[in-house]
């Protein structure tokens, strides 16, 4: 029975950004954080107006990392280091924020004169108490330096950490997996139950776990220590994500993440004040602290 390996469903909160939706399944009132996870958005699919692109604002973090995987498009990332990458679908951007970094997103130029395409998953990753300040960092991995499984309809790009006997190259601060699970009509992969904690995310089409239906766009939390299996009658694509649980909660608090509330209030402080450093050829504009920010979570 699905209950037997399923622990918790997620469904989304849905904002539309003008253009595009974003389906937000972490964090949530029920839970926060699914091994490091604590934020999961899917960004579209959305074909943006002719002439038009994605702007991000440059924007701040404090002790967490971000992670960029898309399925379709592409987003040029600066940040405060000095970087420059533009990341395409099957690659993935790791930004770790330390003690702050500031970063845009933006679609790049070339693909706004037909309309820009967006489709994708954004994360961030808690880090362990003794990484959160360390010096920022940013990587770029390619999809072709990421290890891809396949078997008879199913294709796995394994994106962190270990799974099916293959190792991502992308660089994880805690016990981390997370791949990107695409089905051919009558395929299945197996999800093995090594990880403390692991939840799948339907993005597109249909996908079943033990026979039962998943329904997209929602996260089910897979119960500790079962292994199963994910199907698909009709083809579809799924994410898996998880990892080593954490033993301290984290605070969220707009674009802040810290095991310390009073960290929060500081980052606050600082990006108010403009301490925080600033984007090469990308300082002209920044979004501003929110009244009442969209992104919560308070252990």
């Amino acid at each position: 029975m699905l209950d037997d390996v399923i622990l918790q469903t997620i469904l989304p909160v849905t904002h539309d950004l003008g253009g595009f939706k974003v389906h937000r399944t972490l964090p949530a009132k029920e839970r926060t954080m699914v091994g490091p996870f604590l934020f999961f958005d899917q960004m579209g699919p959305a074909q943006l107006a002719v002439g038009g692109g994605i702007d991000v604002r440059p924007h701040p973090h404090i002790n967490l990392s971000t992670v960029t995987y898309l399925f379709g498009g592409a987003l040029d990332h600066r940040d405060s280091l000095g970087t420059l990458a533009t990341i395409e679908p099957g690659a993935v951007n790791l930004m770790t924020a330390g003690h702050g970094i500031v970063h845009s997103e933006r679609s790049p130029f070339a693909d706004r004169a037909g309309g820009a395409l967006l489709s994708g998953i954004q994360t961030w990753l808690a880090m362990p108490e003794d990484r959160e300040e360390m010096d920022p960092a940013f990587e770029h991995v390619t999809a072709a330096a990421l290890p891809t499984i396949e078997a008879h309809g199913a294709r796995a790009r394994v994106i962190m950490g270990e799974l099916w006997g293959q190792r991502a190259p992308t660089t994880t601060y805690a016990g981390t997996i997370y791949a990107d699970i695409s089905l051919d009509p009558g395929a299945s992969v197996p999800i093995d139950a090594a990880a403390d904690e692991r939840a799948l995310y339907l993005a597109e089409g249909s996908a079943e776990l033990e026979g039962m239906a998943l329904e997209p766009q929602r996260l089910y939390v897979l119960r500790p220590g079962l292994a199963a299996t994910l199907t698909s009658r009709s083809g579809g694509r799924a994410m898996l994500c998880g990892g080593d649980a954490f033993a301290t909660p984290r605070h969220v608090w707009w674009n802040f993440v810290s095991s310390r509330r009073d960290r929060i209030t500081e980052a606050r402080r600082a990006w108010t004040a403009g301490e925080f450093p600033l984007i090469p050829d990308d300082d002209a504009e920044r979004i501003e602290i929110p009244g009442t920010p969209k992104t919560v979570s308070y252990p």
